[in-house]
């Protein structure tokens, strides 16, 4: 498939390794040639690449398979996950789940990306919500200034917060960068 054709989401197969779209963004700069920025997330390494291509480069498009699935627990060999419809169970290593599992409750529902039924990636939604274990306590006059406070999430999260949050509260947070987005 050519370059311009990919889509966020996509398996792609670049130099042997596994790879998922993550972002593509069409570039002119000027009285330059046109390119594909690629911003790709490396399967096995979970890191995060930019590559670029020319429109018309070809890129080989590999087939996941992308299942709701429900986020049981996590231990020492790593998190398992089980399939809703057929109620099987599949096990990722946590260094390949990197942070993803501090914006997942138990027994909450997630994509996973299978490829050659092997579990390889999480898509996690935009914002997920999570419930507010331990805050300072809430200062007065919080609402009408600006201030900012550490929060620690039930999942071990730490997000920055208004100083008006008590803990049992349960907030909106945003998975791109882990930022407060509001209150649930």
């Amino acid at each position: 498939m050519q370059a311009s054709n990919l889509s966020p989401g996509m398996g792609v197969k670049i130099d042997g390794k596994l790879f998922v779209v993550t972002g593509i963004e069409h570039r002119t700069p000027g009285n330059l040639r046109a390119f594909v920025q690629l911003t790709i997330k490396d399967v096995l390494k979970a890191q995060t690449l930019e590559k670029r291509y020319k429109p018309t480069d070809d890129i080989e498009i590999i087939d996941l398979d992308r299942r709701e699935m429900e986020y049981l627990y996590s231990d020492s060999t790593g998190a398992t996950f089980m399939d809703g419809e057929s109620y099987e169970q599949y096990t990722m290593p946590v260094d390949v789940l990197g942070n993803t599992l501090k914006f997942l409750r138990p027994n909450s529902k997630t994509n996973v990306l299978l490829y050659d039924g092997n579990p390889i990636l999480i898509e996690l939604p935009a914002s997920v919500e999570l419930q507010v274990k331990d805050c300072p306590p809430e200062v007065k006059g919080g609402t009408v200034t600006n201030q900012t406070k550490d929060a620690e999430m039930e999942t071990g999260l730490m997000v920055r917060v208004p100083a008006f949050i008590k803990v049992g509260e349960n907030l909106r947070v945003a998975t791109a960068d882990g930022s407060y987005q509001s209150r649930a």
